[in-house]
């Protein structure tokens, strides 16, 4: 049986190069970076060597700009809470949307118990905010301004220049969750027009473990943790040297391959999008039709529940991934896909297929393969599509764009 990975968006693999970096310091450069010995010294090299090349990667004006974290999400945290407490005396006001990870809006939830009042900004039918909604929320007490470059569940790309410009205009900083973009569309601080960036090494070929914050000179912001000097005192604790050596390698090789990849995959996912809405009826396809992430894919597929869609695929060896979680018992669907307006029945059946450089052509043939038959199996089997034959009931209008709606349901695609 044929084996597909593509759910690079959740992990990908640690790239064999990375791999073989990353082991040098864990056996045998196994120094710790604050020692003044030979060892140490060589420990230190190496991780000032990686914060240049995530600098580099990232546009960033100075190595003293990085901050090497455990993960995306605790960059965010960082991020955002020490913002909000270095400026409370400014303000307690912050911006984000209701297309964030939940690294960003627990963060966020948190901060509201805690005194901070926050504006969270309605999504579009693609699931874009504009930088006209961002200008219209700030106040006079908005201290920060929080909106994701791409997002990771419908792969909808945010217009970052342009809400750049209004919180630069308005004096407010900003910070862009980037895990998903960088690596794969390009990304570079000053253009973007960002204070604080996030990233994450386990979404572009480096290990688990390890995120990196970059924030701006000048920016005012306190650290949320304490103990040693390490990371200028951003981030006190011993450094992960052999992770933090391989997220140097990840991105920098990323940032290389960027173009061809990006090249190749877009031209993957394009075909994807136009087969499967051409050959599956009632499916919906999730973020912009264009501005999206060139290896990403998602659909919603009327009548189905996406966990059992899941598990039939990977019982064909496609690995995949779906909007929906299964907490307390109960079936929930993403926020993201309500917040564009699609029902929690619709949402139930989303899928995301996102694509990396191994993935061939050959791939992308057996998928359009094995997922129709699936499809029409679940549906067969389906409580939700009795009395109506998917695209010849009564209530059912097919659009030229191949999205099918019934009824009055929320967003007319």
């Amino acid at each position: 049986m044929r084996k597909v990975y593509f759910d690079h968006s959740a992990t990908t693999p640690v790239d064999p190069a990375v791999a073989e970096e990353m082991i040098k310091y864990i056996t045998e450069h196994f120094g710790n970076p604050s020692s003044i010995h030979s060892w140490g010294r060589e420990a230190r090299k190496a991780v000032e060597k990686a914060r240049q090349q995530v600098a580099t990667a990232i546009g960033a004006s100075s190595i003293g700009e990085i901050a090497f974290t455990s993960s995306g999400t605790e960059a965010a945290n960082m991020a955002i809470r020490g913002v909000a407490y270095a400026n409370r005396q400014k303000g307690n006001h912050i911006i984000t949307s209701a297309a964030e990870h939940s690294a960003v809006l627990a963060c966020c939830k948190q901060l509201e118990r805690e005194g901070f009042t926050v504006t969270v900004l309605p999504l579009d039918q693609y699931g874009l905010v504009t930088a006209q909604q961002v200008a219209e929320a700030i106040t006079d007490k908005t201290i920060l301004i929080s909106i994701m470059h791409a997002n990771n569940e419908i792969g909808t790309i945010m217009p970052i220049k342009e809400i750049g410009e209004v919180a630069r205009e308005n004096k407010v900083i900003f910070h862009t969750d980037a895990v998903q973009s960088v690596g794969k569309i390009p990304v570079n601080v000053d253009e973007l027009g960002v204070n604080l960036l996030t990233l994450s090494g386990h979404k572009i070929y480096g290990p688990k473990g390890i995120g990196a914050m970059y924030i701006r000179k000048g920016t005012f912001w306190q650290p949320i943790t304490f103990g040693g000097g390490q990371e200028r005192r951003r981030r006190p604790g011993t450094e992960n040297v052999a992770g933090i050596v391989a997220l140097g390698k990840a991105i920098e090789m990323a940032t290389e391959r960027m173009y061809n990849d990006a090249q190749r995959l877009s031209g993957y996912r394009d075909r994807l999008i136009k087969e499967v809405l051409e050959k599956i009826p009632n499916t919906i396809l999730t973020g912009h039709p264009q501005n999206r992430l060139p290896n990403h894919v998602s659909f919603c597929f009327r009548f189905i529940e996406g966990e059992s869609m899941l598990l039939m695929l990977d019982m064909k060896g496609i690995a995949i991934s779906s909007g929906s979680a299964c907490t307390s018992g109960s079936l929930e669907p993403s926020h993201v896909l309500t917040a564009i307006g699609l029902s929690k029945e619709v949402a139930h059946g989303s899928l995301r297929l996102t694509m990396g450089k191994y993935n061939t052509e050959e791939d992308i043939e057996y998928f359009l393969e094995v997922l129709p038959p699936v499809i029409e199996r679940l549906r067969a089997m389906s409580p939700l599509s009795e009395g109506c034959n998917p695209c010849a009931c009564s209530t059912c209008t097919v659009h030229d764009d191949h999205h099918h709606d019934h009824g009055d349901e929320e967003e007319q695609y």
